[in-house]
This record gives structure tokens, sequence and C-alpha cells, in this order.
């Protein structure tokens, strides 16, 4: 009876399209990432060693690769107001931008920018909840962030 379960079960499984994610193949070696002991470098770094055949090195003169940050900005516009003035929803916005060189002048990823953007509601009776929600979202944002990166490092293409 388990033989037959399980073997039901991996029939649904491949003939759903399910593949666990693999090794994601980069143009690269090497890579350098400055700055890679916190915040989105650090998340980077890690997707990277564990999710594809490249190496991250401590120094831009050993790297084919080097990941650059041009910009990194969060902020929270007011999207909505209640009839007595007070917020009633905003809109969290991540902004990173970054390219990605071989140090020659040779470009795997051109100057490239990705937004995101969460709205969120907001009520004056749950101030530290939100404030909580609003740090889980931009960690949310970020780790979402790291994951487009990492496809457009999967879909470049050497310089040539």
């Amino acid at each position: 009876m388990k033989k037959a379960l399980l073997l039901a079960l991996i029939v649904t499984l491949a003939g759903c399209g399910f593949k666990m994610r693999g090794s994601a193949a980069v143009p690269f070696d090497t890579v350098y990432i400055p700055g890679a002991t916190t915040g989105i470098q650090l998340d980077l770094k890690r997707n990277i060693q564990a999710g594809t055949n490249a190496r991250v090195v401590d120094s831009p003169k050993e790297a084919e690769a080097i990941v650059q940050f041009t910009e990194e900005s969060r902020n929270k516009e007011i999207v909505s107001l209640t009839t007595a003035g007070r917020v009633r929803e905003f809109q969290l916005q991540y902004r990173v931008g970054f390219r990605v060189h071989n140090g020659k002048g040779g470009v795997y990823v051109p100057p490239s920018t990705i937004q995101l953007t969460r709205d969120v509601t907001f009520n004056d009776a749950d101030v530290l909840a939100k404030e909580s929600e609003e740090q889980l979202l931009f960690r949310d944002m970020q780790n979402d962030m790291v994951q487009q990166i990492m496809r457009r490092l999967a879909a470049a293409r050497p310089p040539g």
C-alpha cells in the first residue's frame, strides 16, 4: 500500500512539471561583490555561492566579474488618507541599481535598476505591529530583489 502511494506521488509530481531548483549557470567562474558583509550584498553572495557554479572571491583582481551596486534606496510614501486626514495606506518602495563588468571594460550586465513596491494598509491602533510588518516587507523585498538579480546573472552573456 505504501509503495503504491509513493509511486502515485512520484508520478503526480513528475507529471505536474515540478523540478527542484538546481544550480544556475553564470558566464563567469569567479565574482567579486564589494561590501558583501551586510544587506543585499551579503544575501547575493550567499545565493551565488549556494546556487551557481561561480565562486565569490575577496579581491577584484582575482575575479572574472565584479558586481557593482550603484544605488540602494528604501522609501515610504503615503498613498491615501482618511476623511480625518490620517494615513490609511502607504507604499513601500525598494530600488537597487547595479551592473556587472569584468574590470577591463567588458560588460556582463549593463547598468540596470530594479524597483519593487508593496502597498500596506495603516491603522493608528496598530502602530507597533505595522512597524514590524514594514520591516518584514522590506526584508521580503530584499529577498525578491536578490532573486531578480540572480536571474539577470543567469541570463548574462560574456563580454565579447
